[in-house]
């Protein structure tokens, strides 16, 4: 079992890698970034993956990458390298697609980190580990997993529907869930050794998406950081607006050419008139 912790690790590694050069190279970090628009209007869905892998600090990086490290060893012990990656991966995607649901009409919104991921770690945790205490840094003592998760879910609620601070808590609510129900999917021995934890959590957490998708002028607020965004328009909406935006500018490259010739457009015109030609 000496192979047990290379799928953490070889994660961990990638991330630092990849927030390094999102924090050096900000064109690399905003091609990569969770971006609304670029997702639902351009169609590009890499971005659910992507994001989860980029950081806005060496901090943020440093608290993911330890509670990652910290939660992963056993559950990959018990889960097995593949079901582990599987875990993360969904767990990272599930948190993605809750803020894009949440924040579908906010064409600016953008988010990055690996916060989603981990979290449907550290509750895939809370789910296959009865009797699971959690501690916090500096204090001397610990809490049962099922209530720091309970807790935890309702603080993910509680910061959807206020939004005071820069916290994405829907990633994070997201990741959560669905990594504790991949792990119990995988797993299914987990439902009869520690049903009360997963029943606790699983049920307030599924009751707030079920919010959130039929009623969620019950959880989302009109408040200063949402008029900080460009209206609420539909993804029609953001397409044509869009389509107007790209005609324009080839409007003016073949203005330019006419009035100066194809040796006037610069290489990145060139490009950007390449990609125009081959998309029609």
């Amino acid at each position: 079992m000496a192979y047990i912790g290379l799928i953490n690790l070889a994660l961990i590694v990638v991330n630092i890698i990849v927030s390094y050069r999102g924090l050096k190279d900000h064109s690399f970090f905003d091609r990569y970034s969770f971006e609304v628009d670029n997702i639902l209007v351009y169609k590009d869905y890499k971005r659910l993956v992507t994001s989860g892998f980029l950081h806005v600090s060496w901090m943020h990086l440093f608290f993911n990458m330890f509670a990652l490290y910290a939660f992963s060893t056993s559950l990959e012990l018990r889960m097995g390298p593949s079901s582990f990656l599987t875990l993360y991966f969904a767990s990272l995607v599930g948190g993605n697609l809750l803020s894009l649901l949440i924040h579908r009409h906010h064409g600016d919104y953008s988010a990055v980190g690996a916060s989603g991921a981990v979290c449907g770690i550290i509750f895939a945790s809370v789910a296959l580990f009865p009797g699971m205490r959690i501690g916090f840094f500096g204090l001397p003592f610990s809490i049962p997993a099922w209530i720091y998760g309970l807790l935890y879910v309702l603080y993910s609620i509680y910061g959807i529907r206020s939004k005071k601070d820069n916290i994405g808590h829907e990633a994070h609510l997201g990741g959560a869930l669905i990594g504790m129900l991949v792990a119990v999917c995988m797993v299914p021995e987990a439902i009869a050794e520690n049903y009360p934890t997963i029943l606790s959590i699983l049920f307030p957490g599924a009751l707030a998406v079920y919010l959130i998708i039929t009623r969620p002028h019950m959880l989302l607020v009109d408040n200063q950081y949402f008029k900080t965004h460009v209206g609420d328009y539909d993804i029609d909406d953001r397409y044509n607006l869009g389509r107007m935006d790209r005609q324009q500018e080839i409007d003016f490259l073949l203005e330019k050419i006419h009035k100066k010739g194809i040796k006037s457009l610069t290489k990145k015109e060139r490009d950007t008139l390449e990609r125009y030609s081959q998309s029609v």
